[in-house]
């Protein structure tokens, strides 16, 4: 899907030109901005996992006091708080995603105009090359990034639980806890960074193709 919206994105821009966009790599420009749209799904994928960090820190914080506060939810007597556990993921997951959508959809404007105004000058529609290389990229990146971060995380995840069936010293084994590790790191690679890369770029398709003539 997103390859087809690039083709309409370059479809779009020749309806407004009357020219074929030819993306060149070799200028300068075009070079940096398809840096960028791979820039950003590094970017954005440390934005999704910061976030993870962020809401189990609080969530974290939050049980302890219980604990503290009630010392009888560990034997079963005080029924523990799980309204405002479940009231700080989802104000947390909320807060945090604001950040990353907006850049998903300021980034590429910005860039197309950005070097609209401020790129070669001698190079006619620069803006509308710089995006379409942005993009490019940027798609590339991200389904790279994104068959990565599903695949490594789960090969994660299924480490642990191989392990866990007995082999390399089983359960309490210096290679589970090892494997508990990587699996800590394994679930939001494959449960929010994989799966949110491909709303990425398939975001980034249709902003570039909707705002492609504030670009030429």
């Amino acid at each position: 899907a997103a390859f087809l919206l690039f083709s309409a994105y370059l479809d779009e821009v020749r309806n407004y030109t009357g020219e074929v966009l030819h993306v060149d790599l070799s200028k300068p420009t075009v070079f940096v901005a398809g840096l960028l749209g791979a820039m950003l799904v590094f970017w954005f994928s440390s934005l999704a996992m910061t976030a993870v960090r962020k809401a189990a820190s609080s969530v974290i914080t939050e049980v302890r006091r219980q604990f503290r506060e009630k010392p009888g939810i560990m034997q079963g007597t005080d029924e523990p708080d799980y309204g405002t556990c479940v009231d700080i993921v989802t104000v947390g997951a909320l807060k945090a995603m604001v950040l990353p959508g907006a850049l998903v959809v300021l980034f590429p404007v910005v860039v197309g105009i950005v070097f609209k105004h401020f790129g070669n000058t001698g190079a006619e529609h620069i803006g509308a090359e710089a995006v379409a290389a942005l993009l490019m990229v940027g798609t590339i990146a991200g389904i790279l990034m994104a068959g990565f971060l599903n695949n490594g995380g789960g090969a994660w995840d299924n480490a642990k639980k191989y392990i866990e069936t007995g082999v390399y010293g089983g359960k309490r084994s210096d290679a589970h806890k090892a494997a508990v590790v990587g699996d800590t790191v394994g679930d939001p690679f494959k449960d929010t960074a994989g799966p949110s890369l491909h709303v990425l770029v398939k975001l980034l398709s249709t902003i570039t193709l909707v705002l492609a003539p504030l670009f030429i």
